[in-house]
C-alpha cells in the first residue's frame, strides 16, 4: 500500500505488499486526502512553552520534501561504497558508519557519593558505617554501583543495533519515522540542549525503538529507564553497556525500588551526573499507574536547585498496528527469537518526535498555572451526595500520577511543587499522545468495538473507515496508513484475524465480519481503539451528557420510551425519543461533572475544565448532533450588543479562554439532530467512554464485599476477578477488565473520597472511607456515574 500525496510530494509506504487466503474485489473509492501535505503533528503548547514553540517554529515539520523513511530499509545508497558484496552486508556497514557518542564511567560513583542527598540519607541511617569517609559511603552503596556504572560502549551499542535491526525486520514490515521532525531535534543537539525524551508506556520495545530510531540518524542515543525487573545476570550485563538503568535485583517492581532509603537519591545523582555529562535520557509514563511520573520530578528538582540549567523535552508518539509480545528472560527470548525464522514481519510503527520544549520556561514562567487544582473530592462529593446542584469549578488534582514514597527522600517536597511535577506528567502525557498516529487497525477496532458489536459486511466497514478517516484529518490528526480503501481494510482485517469470527456465504461476495465475544479479543480492541477515543474526547463527552441529560428525562416520566435505570447495559426497549429540548447550562453542568472523572491524558491541563466543557458541547453542534434552539425574546441571542447598547468584552488576563467564552449570559437551548444517522452516531461516541465509565460502576458493587482494608497489592487483583466475573455474567463488555482500567479507576476513587490510603509496616492498605461505608452514599455514587451509560 503506498500513498501519494497531490503528485508524489509525500510518498509513504505504510505496508508489506501480501495478501492472506481470504480475499474479495469490490470496487471502492480511495480513502480521501485532505489537503496537500499531513497534518503537522507534535507541535508544543502555545499557552505553556511560547518561547519554545517560536524559537524551533521554523525547524520543526517544515519541509515537507523530507517525509516518512523507513529505517529497516537499508540499501547500499546508505553506505559510502558499492557493489555486489555491499549490498549483502549493507545493514552491517550502515550500522558501522552511524555517529556513536561514547559514555564513559570514569570516577561517577565517587561523584555521587559525594552528593548532599545521599550524604544526607547515610548520615541518618543507622547502619551507615561511622566516620561518614568515601570508602564507606562506596561500601555502602555498593548494591547500586551496576546502576551507576552503567555505561554506553560504542562496540555494544552497534552490534546490539545491529541485531535489534535484523530481529525488528522479522516483527514489523516497516518503522516509520517522520524527518520532518528530525531538524529540530539536531539543532536542539548542536546547541548543546540536554533532550530527555518522554513516551506512554505500551510494551517494553517503546523505548528500544526510540534509542534505535536516534542511532539511525546520527542522535546521541539516550540512557533509557527500563520499568521491567530483569533477573538474568548475562542479559542485565548486555544491557548496561549500552545504557538501559535497571531496577536494583532486590526489587521485583519500581514501587519496591522506591520503599529504599538510598534508591531515590542515588538515582537522582545518577541523572545529575548523566546531565552534566551532557546525556540524553529516555523516560516512560503511564496513565494508568501514575508510573514514570517521578522520575521527572526529580529533573525538575535538579533545576530547581541550578544542579543542571535547563532540559529540553520531547514528547514521542509510538503508534503499532498490533503490539507485539517480547520477553525478558533469556529463556523465554531465545524461543522467541528462535520463532522469528518462520514467521512473516506484520504491522508497521509509525514514530512521532515532537517539538522540543524547555522544562524550566513550563514551570518558572508560570504559565503552567496550578492555583485553581482542587481535590476531586470537592468538585463532585456534594453534587454525589446530593447536597449540590452544580459542581465546584476548579482543576482535578490527581494525586496518583506521582507516587508518593515517604521511604525514598529526607524532605518532603511542597505542596505546591507536587501539584506542580502532577501539572508536568499529565501535560507530557497528553503530548505524547497527541502527536501518536492513528493506524488502521486503531481505526477498524473502535468501528467494531464502539458500533458494530454484533458484526458488519465488508461494504459497510469501508463505508465507515471512509468517514471515519475524513473525520480523523479534519481534526488535524496524522493518519498512519494509505492507499485503497479495500486495501486499508483487507490490511486491517488481516492483522485482526485472531480476534474476528469472517464469515464467507458462497452466493454473496460480501463477507460479514464479527468481533469475537471473548475477553482476550475484546480487550485488544479496547487497547487499539484509545487513540481514537483520545481525537474525539470532546464529542464523546459531549455526548455522554447529553446520554446524562435524556437519563433524567427519562427519570422524570417525561418520555416513557427511554432505558431503564441501570448500568449493566441492558437494551433499550422501543423506539427512542430525541424530540426533546436541552438547556445549554444543565448540559454544560454535565459535561463539567464528567471531564472531572476523566484519567490524564485525554484533557490537555492547561485548558480549565470550563473552557473543555463548553467546548465539548460545542463540538456537538459542528458536527450536527446537536442543533442550536433560539428562544423567542426582543434581542436575539446572536446579537452582541446588550440591550444598553454597550458591546461587552472577556477580560485579557484571563489565561483559560475558547470561542465559547463569548457567549451572552443568557443561557440557550439545543435540540438533537433528527437525520437517521444522528442516534448511531451519539451512540457510537458514548461507547467512547462507556468501559471506563462501567469499570467505576462496576467497582462500587465491588465495595460492597470489601468489610475489611485489604494491602494495595491484593486489592487490584481481586477487583481485577470482580470485573471479570461480571463480565462473565453478562457475556459481554470485556473492555471493562483490564487491569489498567483498574488501577485507573482504584486512583479516581481514591481522589473521590471513597477509597482511603492507611501506611502501616506491611505496605499500604485500601479501604472504605467512613462517609461510603453507608450503602446509601454508595447507591447514590452508582446512579451518578451510570447517569452517563446510555445502555
Amino acid at each position: 500500500m503506498v500513498q501519494h500525496l497531490n503528485g508524489g510530494i509525500t510518498r509513504d509506504v505504510v505496508g508489506p505488499q501480501k495478501r492472506s487466503a481470504l480475499s474479495w474485489s469490490l470496487k471502492m473509492t480511495p480513502v480521501p486526502v485532505l489537503g496537500k501535505f499531513r497534518p503537522i503533528v507534535g507541535q508544543c503548547c502555545q499557552q505553556c512553552t511560547p518561547d519554545s514553540l517560536s524559537r524551533h517554529y521554523k525547524n520543526f515539520g517544515q519541509s515537507p520534501s523530507l517525509g516518512f523513511h523507513n529505517i529497516l530499509c537499508v540499501d547500499e545508497t546508505h553506505t559510502r561504497y558499492r557493489g555486489w558484496l555491499v549490498r549483502r552486508i549493507c545493514c552491517m556497514l550502515f550500522v558501522s558508519g552511524c555517529k556513536v557518542y561514547p559514555s564513559p564511567v570514569n570516577t561517577r560513583q565517587e561523584r555521587a557519593c559525594e552528593s548532599n542527598r545521599v550524604r544526607e540519607v547515610l548520615a541518618a541511617d543507622p547502619k551507615a558505617p561511622e566516620g561518614g569517609d568515601s570508602q564507606g559511603q562506596l561500601k555502602t552503596i555498593s548494591s547500586f554501583s551496576p546502576i551507576i556504572n552503567t555505561c554506553i560502549s560504542p562496540v555494544f551499542l552497534r552490534c546490539v543495533g545491529w541485531a535489534v535491526m535484523k530481529m525488528f525486520d522479522s516483527v514489523f514490515g516497516s518503522i516509520q519515522v517522520n524527518l520532518n521532525h528530525f531538524v529540530a531535534l539536531h539543532r536542539a543537539s548542536e546547541e548543546g540542549s540536554l533532550l530527555v525524551y518522554v513516551y506512554v508506556r505500551q510494551s517494553i520495545m517503546d523505548s528500544v525503538l526510540i534509542s534505535l530510531v536516534l542511532f539511525c540518524n546520527n542522535l546521541r542515543v539516550p540512557y533509557t529507564i527500563c520499568p521491567v525487573q530483569i533477573y538474568n545476570s548475562f542479559l542485565r550485563s548486555i544491557l548496561q553497556k549500552i545504557g538501559v538503568i535497571l531496577l536494583p535485583p532486590s526489587a521485583a517492581t519500581e514501587q519496591d525500588a522506591e520503599m529504599d532509603n538510598l534508591y531515590a537519591p542515588v538515582v537522582t545523582s545518577l541523572i545529575r551526573e548523566l546531565l552534566h555529562e551532557g546525556q540524553a535520557l529516555s523516560v516512560g509514563v503511564s496513565a494508568e499507574s501514575g508510573q514514570g511520573g517521578q522520575w521527572l520530578a526529580r529533573i525538575r528538582q535538579l533545576i530547581k536547585e541550578e544542579s543542571v540549567p535547563d532540559i529540553s523535552l520531547v514528547p514521542v508518539g509510538i503508534s503499532y498496528d498490533c503490539v507485539p509480545e517480547m520477553h525478558t528472560q533469556v529463556g523465554c527470548l531465545f524461543r522467541w527469537l528462535l520463532s522469528l525464522l518462520w514467521r512473516k514481519p506484520e504491522g508497521i510503527v509509525r514514530i512521532h518526535l515532537a517539538q522540543p520544549f524547555s522544562l524550566k520556561e513550563m514551570y518558572a514562567s508560570g504559565r503552567c498555572r496550578v492555583v485553581e487544582w482542587r481535590p476531586l473530592q470537592d468538585l463532585l462529593l456534594p453534587v454525589i451526595l446530593n447536597e449540590s446542584t452544580e459542581s465546584e469549578f476548579g482543576q482535578r488534582k490527581i494525586s496518583w500520577l506521582l507516587p508518593s514514597h515517604s521511604a525514598s527522600e529526607t524532605t518532603e517536597p511542597t505542596h505546591q511543587e507536587t501539584e506542580l511535577s502532577i501539572a508536568i506528567a499529565a501535560h507530557l502525557i497528553f503530548s505524547a499522545t497527541s502527536c501518536m498516529a492513528v493506524m488502521s487497525t486503531n481505526l477498524l477496532s473502535s468501528l467494531l468495538l464502539y458500533r458494530h458489536r454484533k458484526g458488519a459486511s465488508m461494504s459497510v466497514l469501508c463505508r465507515d473507515v471512509a468517514w471515519l478517516t475524513e473525520e480523523l484529518l479534519f481534526r488535524n490528526k496524522d493518519v498512519g496508513f494509505g492507499g485503497s480503501l479495500t486495501e486499508v481494510v483487507h490490511y486491517s482485517l488481516a492483522l485482526l484475524a485472531p480476534h474476528l469470527i469472517i464469515a464467507a456465504v458462497p452466493l454473496r461476495q460480501d463477507p460479514l465480519i464479527v468481533p469475537r465475544p471473548t475477553l482476550a479479543a475484546t480487550l485488544h480492541f479496547d487497547l487499539q481503539a484509545q487513540i481514537v477515543t483520545h481525537t474525539f474526547i470532546l464529542e464523546a463527552v459531549g455526548a455522554c451528557a447529553v446520554s446524562a441529560m435524556l437519563y433524567e428525562i427519562a427519570g422524570s416520566g417525561v418520555s416513557s420510551k427511554m432505558r431503564p435505570d441501570s448500568a449493566d447495559g441492558d437494551e433499550v426497549k422501543g423506539d427512542m425519543e430525541f424530540d426533546v429540548v436541552l438547556c445549554q447550562s444543565e448540559l454544560t453542568e454535565k459535561a463539567l461533572q464528567l471531564c472531572h472523572l476523566l484519567p490524564p491524558g485525554f484533557r490537555p491541563p492547561c485548558q480549565s475544565s470550563q473552557s473543555f466543557a463548553l467546548d465539548a458541547i460545542d463540538s456537538l453542534v459542528r458536527c450536527g448532533i446537536l442543533i442550536m434552539e433560539e428562544v423567542q425574546r426582543d434581542n436575539p441571542i446572536c446579537d452582541f450588543w446588550r440591550r444598553e447598547g454597550a458591546l461587552t468584552w472577556t477580560p485579557t488576563d484571563e489565561l483559560y479562554q475558547s470561542d465559547s467564552d463569548c457567549e451572552e449570559e443568557d443561557s440557550c437551548s439545543y435540540k438533537i439532530s433528527q437525520p437517521n444517522h444522528c442516534p448511531d452516531m451519539l451512540f457510537f461516541l458514548c461507547n467512547m467512554l462507556a468501559g471506563r465509565l462501567r469499570v467505576l460502576c462496576w467497582t462500587t458493587t465491588f465495595l460492597d464485599h470489601l468489610h475489611t482494608p485489604l494491602p494495595e497489592a491484593h486489592f487490584v487483583p481481586q477487583l481485577c476477578f470482580h470485573l471479570c466475573e461480571t463480565a462473565n455474567k453478562k457475556k459481554q463488555y470485556y473492555e471493562s477488565c483490564s487491569q489498567e482500567a483498574a488501577h485507573a479507576a482504584v486512583g479516581t476513587l481514591i481522589d473521590l473520597g471513597v477509597l482511603m490510603e492507611e501506611r502501616c509496616e506491611g505496605g499500604v492498605f485500601l479501604g472504605v472511607t467512613p462517609l461510603f461505608q453507608l450503602a446509601e452514599n454508595r447507591q447514590k455514587l452508582h446512579c451518578f456515574i451510570s447517569q452517563y451509560l446510555y445502555n
